[in-house]
């Protein structure tokens, strides 16, 4: 050891307080003994290193008999308080020895402890209970909340399929999904060649998308602010920054006036207002550009993820963000268009995804993701997940009773039993395929005509099974249930594509027919719950278009698209041939509906800025006039 470290130690076992009954069990012996200090601090007792089997004899003998004068000096000398171990044997020395110590100092800090606190009325606890009885307190808010929303768990979010590269990697690999990235990043690099002056950025990284590196950092113009807390939800709303609240001022005036020059210039200066983006992905989508669509929907779901609150997460599930907020719309309607583009470019699993969250975005649906989130359970192959979400998920009808849910449910069954025919397991105590099949022809026996014509089905036996009086003459008994069968067939269609799926199908087609030639009263029966189930006398999701869960997009011309491209003052700047074309229905063109092509109509209703309602007073006053 160097002199050094040696003095080191003489100081801080100096300045170490020692123990105080030893310090007074010690004073009086050395007032009548007083023997030579210089026995009390013999150096070579810090380099002892004697077997640690030895000192744990003599702690021992220490306790069975009471210690001499030397072995009290040596023993204070050996255990200062606060001295820092040399060595790390030396520490497990000091470990030893505090285990081996004798506790009789102890007990009587404790019974004076234990006096005191009776004395004071105070209940004694352990750390270690009280640890339990706080995690046993967590464990009851846990099962409270539990209860209380017993939805949050089947549509838990899995992020590492929330993103569609993720699961294009998946399918196609890492090698062409990079080439398409790179692809994609080709417009920064090409205007760094040009010389055009930018600025190195690395956007920041989402759970839904993942931005390009030529995308501008986000503006900040959005905020997602806290409403309330009830009932263990966080209720959130988005709110635009009071800096740039000009600007949706600025989008309503170009949407009234269709320009949708003054909305590209709205996204020249502000890049992320989320209605703009929307807007040119409608604009993008029916011009057959699927790809800038998609890319202006995943920069709107950019900045408004950008915006979201610290206590908005998507994996917690703790959270609502109505729809009847005009703030909350775009969000709405950007997961509800990423979530197609995802479906369109074979990510079944990412769509999936995006599809509980809407779900879980907003109790009622606005969207109608309750109407596909079966479709690409099925395409995903999430099967077991289908038939847990069946049972688990809370809403006002029992959800088996929907279209959609009663012919998925016995399609998620089928594969099921295949998968288990070949594991060699067995399924006997549920139903199976071909009776859930049957009840779900028996309750919505309109679907069978309805898929023979969409799919469509070209066998002769499915005429046979249609001129049955049970299938031919079916009706769906109310608006609200032919709505959502016409919802089911436009979106399930191209599942009954698979031959399996068709022979299934039939097999219980021709079990319906045989049964109900023994007994017609369970076709009444089956009438009567149809009946109670979807009792409304209205269309309940008349606000769902049909369209809305197709697959096909249909596209408009360009010389269509052509007037909505200029200003209403603009025209005469127009060429004169198209001023003809155009002429005085330039003004009242998009909103005029007499003698125009009824698709076209309809498609240019689909544009968000597109009004009908304003017009009709002005075509009626005009009529009278002449």
């Amino acid at each position: 050891m160097s002199a050094r470290l040696l003095r080191r130690v003489l100081q801080e076992r100096e300045a170490a307080p020692q123990d105080p009954e030893v310090a007074d069990d010690e004073q009086p012996e050395e007032e009548e003994a007083s023997p030579p200090r210089a026995a009390a601090r013999n150096l070579f007792d810090l380099l002892d290193g004697g077997d640690d089997e030895e000192e744990d004899k003599e702690d021992e003998a220490e306790i069975s008999q009471p210690l001499s004068y030397t072995e009290q000096k040596h023993t204070v000398q050996k255990k200062p308080t606060n001295a820092v171990p040399e060595t790390n044997k030396k520490s497990k020395k000091k470990k030893k020895k505090n285990k081996g110590e004798p506790s009789s100092m102890k007990s009587k800090a404790e019974q004076s402890l234990d006096s005191i606190l009776e004395d004071l009325s105070i209940e004694k606890k352990p750390m270690q209970q009280r640890g339990h009885q706080s995690d046993r307190a967590a464990g009851k808010e846990i099962e409270t909340n539990e209860a209380t929303h017993g939805t949050t768990s089947i549509l838990e979010i899995d992020p590492k399929h929330l993103k569609g590269e993720n699961e294009m990697r998946r399918i196609f690999g890492s090698k062409v999904v990079d080439s398409f990235e790179n692809q994609r990043n080709m417009p920064s690099s090409s205007r760094q060649v040009r010389g055009v002056r930018r600025v190195a950025h690395n956007p920041r990284k989402t759970l839904l998308v993942s931005p390009p590196s030529y995308w501008p950092p986000w503006d900040k113009s959005l905020a997602m602010d806290l409403l309330e807390t009830k009932n263990g939800l966080n209720y959130f709303r988005y709110a635009f920054d009071p800096s740039v609240s000009h600007v949706q001022e600025l989008f309503e005036a170009a949407k009234a006036a269709n320009d949708l020059n003054a909305i590209a210039a709205i996204l020249g200066k502000y890049p992320y207002h989320p209605e703009s983006l929307l807007t040119f992905a409608e604009l993008f989508k029916y011009s057959g550009e699927h790809q800038s669509s998609a890319d202006a929907v995943e920069k709107c779901l950019f900045a408004l993820e950008c915006a979201w609150h610290p206590l908005f997460s998507p994996l917690q599930g703790n959270y609502q963000l109505k729809y009847s907020h005009d703030t909350n719309k775009p969000f709405f309607t950007a997961l509800f268009s990423h979530m197609k583009n995802l479906d369109r470019r074979g990510c079944h699993r990412s769509a999936l995804e995006v599809c509980k969250f809407l779900l879980s975005l907003d109790s009622d649906d606005p969207k109608g993701a309750l109407f596909c989130i079966d479709y690409f359970a099925l395409r995903s192959q999430q099967y077991k997940w289908l038939e847990q979400f069946a049972e688990e998920y809370q809403c006002d009808n029992s959800i088996w009773l929907f279209p959609n849910f009663s012919f998925s449910l016995a399609i998620a069954r089928f594969y099921l039993e295949r998968d288990a025919a070949s594991e060699g397991s067995d399924h006997a105590d549920k139903s199976t395929s071909v009776d859930l099949m049957k009840q779900a022809l028996m309750l919505h026996p309109l679907v069978l005509h309805k898929i023979v014509d969409k799919a469509p089905l070209k066998d002769s036996s499915w005429t046979q099974i249609l001129r049955n009086v049970f299938f031919g003459s079916a009706k769906p008994g109310s608006p609200s249930l032919e709505h959502m069968i016409n919802i089911y067939v436009e979106r399930h269609y191209i599942m009954w594509r698979f031959p399996e799926l068709q022979n299934l199908l039939k097999e219980a087609a021709l079990l319906v027919i045989e049964s109900l030639k023994q007994d017609n009263r369970e076709a009444q029966d089956w009438a009567c719950v149809r009946k109670e189930a979807f009792s409304s006398e209205k269309n309940e999701y008349s606000h769902l278009l049909v369209s809305d869960f197709s697959d096909t997009t249909p596209s408009l011309p360009p010389e269509e698209l052509r007037p909505f491209m200029v200003g209403p003052g603009m025209v005469h700047e127009m060429p004169p041939v198209e001023q003809e074309a155009a002429g005085p229905e330039r003004l009242r063109a998009p909103r005029e509906v007499a003698g125009r092509n009824p698709a076209l109509v309809f498609l240019e209703s689909l544009l968000p800025w597109v009004d009908y309602g304003d017009n009709h007073h002005d075509a009626n006053g005009d009529n009278n006039g002449d």
